[in-house]
């Protein structure tokens, strides 16, 4: 399936100078969309830790949540 995007010119300014590394345009906005979408599947496990952590072992406080959220880049 074919689809097409269009970008307004901020867009296009972000993606020029990148399409060289990773193939083209196209090849750069397929390499966003997994990154986007590895992004979102890390901030989704980032965010039932903490209660996975409840659950089996103990609360966690706000510091220790924040000491994670940081090491994880999130």
């Amino acid at each position: 399936m074919r689809a097409r995007v269009r970008l307004d010119k901020e867009d296009r300014l972000f993606l020029e100078p990148t399409a060289p590394k990773f193939g083209g345009r196209e090849a750069t906005v397929r390499e966003a969309l997994r990154r986007l979408a590895t992004d979102h599947d890390r901030k989704e496990a980032f965010d039932a830790f903490p209660k996975a952590w409840d659950e089996e072992v103990s609360p966690l406080g706000e510091e220790e949540i924040a000491a994670v959220a940081k090491r994880c880049g999130l």
